[in-house]
């Protein structure tokens, strides 16, 4: 019997492998050992709807967005969301509130024999204890947020109202494949028959994948990019629906200017609901957004941690995802740049490096993970680049130096590695 959620947390971590500690190994290409936890708690992945959300970037900002307008309009919403940043319990809300350690502790000791003769991943057990604690929660909805892929992905045995794909990069080309059409045939394994599916991003490779797809499913398929226009003020986001201006000086606290992006797809999404029956008015819609953060908690999408020095972190972890983030560094005002950047071992580092700026001063760090990168391994790397800087292990420790060498009108950036911003203590 595990007494404590503590140890719950232990037995979970020291016996299940977990992608984000030791990568590939801990990937399971089927959906077997999800589906016998789901059989053996009842199947509650059948007990509530759901909207179902994939992509390379952007996937986790929009889950929140769509889970934040749900409880705007006053639907009691679930959201399972992966990697966490600071506890386990981010991983799973109901209308924002972390899923209850009592709840966690319960379930471990209630699947215990089943998790020993099932021997799934730490992946798989979460998704299922989302799942159950939905059921639990009698929630209206729930916004499931794929972890890898989508095909084979844990989450993969929901049957939701709506899905959504983001966009496709290159990320995890070791599983998904070496191509962009090729990861496409892996996101567009969430399409199911007859269900409608949004896609966020027109991309030349991935067109015709999801065209194929839906297709085959007799799904509706909509891109969102061809019915909205977005354009970005200091006042807000102006959004045109079919030539028609719908949103006015709409807020958005996420910083990023990539969430323009996001919001293609997330205002689809929210269409779809409204026509499968969910109540959402425009002004609900507009004021879920404005109030994601303080609804939802996100963290970690170009946040803002200080003044004087602008301290700004960012998860992005990819080409794709940090090319943006670069973009909206150089259109920031500063005198000097300082970048603490960590990566894991099994990211493309050639693509990722090559967009780094070389006038930057470099703290290289490496998150307390297995799949982390060593940080002198990483300046080695980077020095082929033109990047210049030293090496302080400790997240915290290089932050700190770069602090004490900045002058207040410099900038400081963390990132390279969604653990990395998962160590800083400021978070």
């Amino acid at each position: 019997m595990i007494t404590t959620f503590n140890e719950a947390i232990d037995f979970l971590y020291a016996t299940l492998p977990m992608y984000q500690r030791v990568g590939a190994v801990a990937y399971k290409k089927d959906l077997t050992n999800t589906l016998a936890l789901c059989e053996a708690l009842g199947n509650p992945q059948n007990r509530f709807k759901s909207v179902h959300v994939a992509g390379t970037n952007g996937k986790g900002s929009s889950s929140h967005m769509i889970a934040s307008v749900l409880q705007e309009a006053g639907y009691k919403t679930g959201l399972y969301t992966s990697p966490h940043l600071k506890s386990f319990t981010e991983r799973i809300r109901v209308n924002g509130k972390e899923v209850a350690q009592e709840f966690v502790l319960d379930f471990v000791n209630r699947m215990e024999a089943v998790l020993h003769s099932v021997k799934p991943s730490f992946f798989e057990t979460t998704v299922a204890m989302a799942f159950d604690y939905f059921a639990h929660q009698q929630v209206d909805i729930a916004v499931v947020e794929v972890g890898l892929g989508g095909r084979l992905d844990s989450t993969n045995v929901i049957t939701p109202l709506v899905s959504l794909i983001t966009n496709i990069g290159y990320d995890h080309t070791d599983m998904l494949g070496e191509t962009l059409s090729q990861i496409a045939y892996e996101k567009a394994g969430i399409i199911k028959p007859t269900i409608p599916v949004v896609i966020s991003e027109r991309q030349v490779e991935t067109t015709p994948v999801f065209l194929s797809k839906a297709k085959e499913c007799n799904a509706a398929i909509y891109f969102a990019q061809d019915e909205y226009r977005i354009s970005k003020y200091e006042t807000g986001y102006h959004i045109l629906q079919q030539g028609v201006l719908r949103f006015k000086h709409l807020k958005l606290p996420l910083g990023g200017n990539y969430q323009h992006k996001n919001l293609y797809g997330v205002l689809k999404t929210l269409d779809v609901l409204q026509h499968t029956g969910f109540n959402l008015t425009d002004e609900q819609i507009a004021s879920g957004l404005e109030k994601v953060v303080v609804n939802t908690n996100l963290k970690g999408r170009w946040q803002m941690l200080g003044n004087n020095p602008l301290i700004i972190c960012d998860t992005a972890h990819n080409a794709e995802g940090l090319s943006e983030v670069i973009q909206q560094i150089k259109v920031q005002e500063y005198k000097l740049l300082y970048m603490v950047l960590g990566m894991v071992k099994d990211k493309q580092h050639d693509k990722v490096l090559s967009l780094l700026p070389k006038e930057a001063t470099y703290f290289f760090c490496q998150a307390k993970i297995p799949r982390a990168m060593e940080a002198g391994e990483l300046m080695r790397q980077a020095a082929a680049f033109g990047l210049k800087g030293t090496v302080v292990p400790d997240v915290n420790q290089a932050l700190a130096q770069a602090k004490a060498a900045a002058t207040p009108d410099d900038l400081i950036f963390i990132g390279g590695s969604t653990f990395v911003v998962a160590e800083i203590d400021e978070l």
